[in-house]
């Protein structure tokens, strides 16, 4: 009886033994993925803040005035005028409207009445 337990424990010992190892490996490999991303990851970050760095500099106004110069006969630009610009004073004042006070008191009497406004008795009345 004891032999046949001490068989059975030394083999359930080494399939824990095994899947140990299997999970060792395998978070192993997990963990070496994981820096290869973070390692990629960093890489496009620099790749960004260089490109963020020459969109910004080649958006500079002068930047692009030569170029603005250059083609100024195909764009038809023109300097904006200071009509073209609204004042805050200039803008309409937004109506005011006032509640319909009647609708309001057949509302409020319906729903003391226990009758639903979208047509039906309210239950528990």
């Amino acid at each position: 009886m004891i032999r046949g337990l001490n068989i059975v424990l030394a083999v359930t010992s080494l399939v824990a033994l095994v899947g140990v190892y299997g999970l060792k490996y395998r978070v192993e490999e997990t963990a070496t993925r994981k820096a290869e991303l973070e390692s990629r990851i960093e890489h496009q970050q620099a790749t960004l803040s260089v490109v963020k760095a020459d969109w910004a500099y080649l958006n500079q106004p002068s930047q692009i005035e030569p170029i603005v110069e250059r083609h100024a006969d195909e764009l038809k630009l023109a300097v904006a005028d200071e009509k073209q610009f609204a004042k805050f004073e200039d803008l309409p004042m937004r109506p005011v409207s006032e509640p319909d006070s009647a609708a309001l008191t057949d509302l409020i009497k319906s729903l003391d009445a226990g009758i639903d406004p979208a047509g039906g008795k309210i239950e528990g009345q």
